[in-house]
């Protein structure tokens, strides 16, 4: 197993990264909230799991173990893939999925694309004893993103598109994700929170 990557950031797209390390050029499919936090020519440390298929070998990317546990523990419920528990964490943060499952709380597992009452409840039945205790508290306070207040625009709508939105839900998204900012940039979430918050509205909408 492959259990991290150190290197530099060569390329970042909608659905992954390439990280080169030692002269070979890694790609890794990482949550739109990890791609966020990367940036072309830093040099980064991603936990890592790789996913072992006949015809395939696909490499998966996390900005920290804590995420990458959470990733091979969904998948061993029934139904649940690589991909779609990819998508869990790109909604919903390690320590709320793990509450979500420890307390049966069917309606924040089923704010995920992919996933219905009957598989956010298999998931509950299947894990709870596995997930261990829910994390004491709500889930954590973002830092302020700061910075350009604009930029992270750019960053959701890449990211959602990335899930398989279209652009012009990605548009809307942030567009209401906008609406409900503070007027001052230094008190707004960080680039992920407001990426999960785009992802809760296009649930909403369907």
């Amino acid at each position: 197993m492959i259990a991290s990557v150190r290197g530099r950031v060569a390329e970042v797209a909608g659905d992954g990264a390439v990280v080169e390390v030692g002269g070979v050029g890694l790609w890794l499919h990482c949550t739109p909230a990890t791609l966020a936090e990367l940036r072309t020519g830093q040099q980064v440390r991603l936990a890592t799991s790789l996913v072992v298929r006949e015809d395939s070998l696909t490499l998966y990317g996390f900005a920290d173990d804590d995420a990458r546990e959470v990733f091979t523990l969904l998948q061993t419920a029934s139904g649940v893939g690589p991909r779609l528990a990819q998508a869990v964490l790109a909604v919903h943060s390690p320590d709320v999925v793990r509450k979500a499952i420890a307390n049966g709380e069917i309606a924040v597992l089923v704010q995920v694309p992919g996933i219905g009452r009957k598989g956010a409840e298999r998931m509950v039945l299947e894990l709870r004893d596995k997930i261990g205790p829910a994390p004491a508290g709500g889930p954590a306070s973002a830092q302020p993103g700061g910075g350009n207040s604009n930029a992270w625009r750019d960053q959701v709508r890449t990211g959602l598109v990335g899930l398989g939105w279209t652009a012009a839900q990605g548009d809307q998204a942030v567009t209401a994700v906008a609406e409900q900012l503070p007027a001052d940039p230094a008190e707004q979430p960080a680039v992920p929170v407001l990426l999960r918050q785009a992802i809760r509205f296009l649930g909403k909408a369907r």
